[in-house]
């Protein structure tokens, strides 16, 4: 019996899942009689990855449709599930709820909140559905770039696809491996860098041996383990809180209770005092940066002449060792200075605010619409930035590279339409839950975390803050011995993997969670190496340098390729450059504005020519490129004089592709009507096979 035969899959799917559960009871026995947590999340790390890599060794191939689209024999069930997979990201698993925890479901002003992730994410699957995936599985492509030279012929559309795919993989790539590096390190107690380093091989021996075949079916295996680690940690929290395992009803009764908690914490005058404090901070932060030379010499010496103190009388070791420590770890440099005090300052300002800054969990939009002149421009700039970003979000799911060329592997047109449904119907399994965990999470801080003595605090907060203190930090500010809700920072990428200890479950939970945001992690960057991997490998090499190349030398390519990559990709991460969202968002950006208008019109317009194409990818790239780097964080601390200039209509930067889309749009179109039509291949919809 051929081992990919539907009724052989299916035995092994079923097989898997059994084996899964059966692991997961097992490790949780062990925990019962005394297994440490050390092994326990040792176990559940190598075991994971161990799977990973013998699905990969055991999908080997080097026939370039296996390689490329394992040789367009997936169903649309399973495919569905490898597609959920790769698309739920570290972006979705690990910072999803985070997001919603710390910018509510609208956000403020000037962030867009994680409803809009949701929503945006959710409808993009309608289009890629209505608009691009049947149409491109016609075709019979390798991949994306494939279709702008099949369509509007010639090179340069191509070109342009490749090095679009490449960088907004790349960007995406990163995010994915930084995640890898978080949940690695904690569950193995091995430095951020190594763990990276654990993770990607996994990714590397199931993409560089098998390509799409290993990568499809390692997908899979990832999908049922993310789901599990999902599932099971959100059904316990709200049994524990409400009663019922089943985690959307619980949302609506823990948000009028979490709403209660924030209007008395508002009214609360430790945590104004808390605020106060940060606020105090804020304004050194800001008098240092006015004369930065003389802020450094002044930090300096007050530190040397307290250390001299401490020797001088003769304190403990470690009190003098860690002055000292601080000493070293002085900025070095004018321009280290004012990016630190920079930083510090919009933290403390944050922090200053009421809730932290953070809205409140059952408001709409930021400000008021009915309020004063001030309140309702606030309100206004805060719809603005959640539909810019729902907008980018919905057209980049349909523009992104490594997500369609899931749908070039069905074997038929209406597989890949079957294909699309199951997608939606696996990511709508955790999406339903995801809003209903940040609000218990946020219930589980606030009824249950404020309030406590620093000294009684559990011992996942201090484990924490040593694998990354921007990750967490707790700080007696006001030294009441309390801990205050503005005395806690917990970042987004932290919410989901530290919620079993948040709710005080038992550590396997934990450990299924980080195995879950591996898995999760993983699966998108088996993708993202693989389609930079055969993008660069076929529409690079064998289109541009050498049509006569035999197979293996193209496989052997796109594995060199991926390599590379992959540790570009870790190196970068290893900087940990900002936060998961913000990473993922700014590369939907770029594939919608380069992508869409040219693959849809292409589609859907036969007047649209190649010079068209080339000109509208190139207009909707290099706008949504010079609008993130313009208004980035990292560019304006660079460069002070760009401070001065504004967003457009106060459109924050991830959401960049809301005017990279209608431009791109807008100059092909223009082009198109002022250029000879030439087409390479029209694709007529009428004569679509169903």
């Amino acid at each position: 019996m051929d081992w990919q035969s539907p009724q052989r899959v299916h035995l092994i799917f079923v097989a898997y899942v059994v084996g899964t559960m059966l692991f997961v009871v097992a490790m949780g026995f062990a925990e019962q009689i005394g297994l440490s947590r050390e092994w326990l999340g040792g176990i559940c790390l190598m075991a994971s990855i161990l799977s990973y890599a013998l699905i990969g060794i055991y999908c080997r191939t080097t026939q370039i449709s296996e390689y490329y689209v394992a040789g367009r024999r997936i169903s649309g069930f399973y495919n569905g599930m490898a597609s959920a997979a790769d698309w739920m990201s570290a972006a979705t698993f690990i910072s999803l709820a985070g997001g919603l925890y710390l910018q509510g479901f609208s956000g403020s002003a000037t962030k867009a909140g994680g409803f809009a992730y949701l929503l945006g994410w959710t409808g993009g699957f309608c289009l890629v559905a209505l608009l691009a995936a049947p149409y491109l599985r016609r075709m019979n492509l390798y991949t994306l770039p494939g279709f702008f030279e099949q369509r509007y012929g010639g090179d340069w559309p191509r070109r342009i696809a490749m090095l679009a795919t490449v960088v907004c993989t790349f960007i995406y790539m990163v995010a994915q491996i930084y995640g890898v590096g978080l949940i690695a390190s904690r569950l193995s107690g091995v430095r951020f860098e190594i763990g990276m380093l654990l993770g990607l091989s996994g990714v590397l021996v199931c993409s560089f041996l098998g390509g799409m075949r290993a990568v499809t079916w390692t997908q899979v295996a990832q999908y049922v383990i993310l789901l599990l680690a999902f599932l099971v940690p959100v059904s316990l929290l709200a049994y524990k809180q409400l009663g019922t395992p089943w985690a959307p009803a619980a949302y609506s009764e823990q948000l009028a209770r979490v709403n209660s908690l924030e209007y008395a914490l508002l009214a609360s005058p430790k945590e104004a005092e808390v605020g106060q404090i940060y606020w105090q901070r804020a304004m050194h932060d800001a008098q240092r940066l006015q004369d930065v030379k003389t802020s450094m010499y002044q930090d300096r010496m007050e530190l040397l002449q307290r250390l001299q103190e401490l020797k001088n009388e003769q304190t403990d070791t470690s009190t003098i060792f860690a002055m000292s420590r601080a000493l070293s770890q002085l900025p070095r440099t004018e321009e280290e200075a004012r990016a630190l005090w920079s930083r510090s300052l919009a933290s403390n300002q944050a922090r200053s605010q009421p809730l932290s800054g953070m809205p409140l969990s059952a408001q709409a939009y930021a400000g008021d619409p009915d309020g004063p002149q001030e309140q309702r421009a606030l309100h206004d700039l805060s719809r603005r930035n959640f539909l810019a970003l729902m907008f980018c979000l919905m057209a980049g799911t349909l523009g992104l590279p490594h997500l369609l060329t899931r749908y070039l592997t069905t074997p038929s047109v209406a597989q890949t339409r079957s294909s699309v449904a199951w997608t939606l119907f696996f990511i709508a399994l955790l999406y339903v839950s995801i809003p209903a965990l940040a609000i218990m999470v946020k219930y589980e801080v606030m009824h249950n975390l404020v309030g406590m003595r620093f000294d009684a605090l559990p011992q996942w907060i201090w484990q924490w803050s040593r694998v990354d203190p921007d990750l967490l930090s707790a700080q007696d500010v006001n030294g009441d011995g309390l801990l205050q809700f503005a005395e806690l920072h917990l970042d987004a990428d932290l919410i989901m993997l530290a919620m079993p200890e948040i709710a005080g479950l038992p550590y396997v939970v934990s450990a299924l969670v980080a195995a879950g945001g591996l898995a999760a992690a993983l699966s998108t960057a088996d993708g993202l190496l693989l389609t930079m991997g055969t993008t660069i490998a076929h529409d690079g090499y064998y289109r541009e340098i050498n049509r006569n190349a035999p197979e293996i030398r193209r496989v052997m390519l796109s594995k060199f390729v991926l390599l590379v990559m992959a540790l570009a990709a870790a190196y970068v991460a290893a900087q940990k450059p900002g936060d998961i969202l913000a990473m993922v968002a700014a590369s939907f950006s770029i594939a919608a504005a380069t992508f869409v208008p040219a693959m849809v019109l292409g589609i859907f317009w036969r007047r649209a020519t190649r010079a068209g194409a080339v000109a509208g990818m190139m207009a909707g790239l290099l706008l949504t490129v010079g609008y993130l780097v313009a208004f980035s964080p990292q560019t304006r601390e660079a460069w002070p004089a760009l401070k001065e200039l504004q967003p457009w209509w106060g459109i924050q930067p991830v959401a960049a592709g809301v005017f990279g889309v209608p431009f791109g749009a807008l100059v092909l179109v223009l082009a198109s009507l002022l250029t000879q039509h030439t087409s390479a291949h029209e694709i007529r919809r009428d004569t679509l096979p169903i």
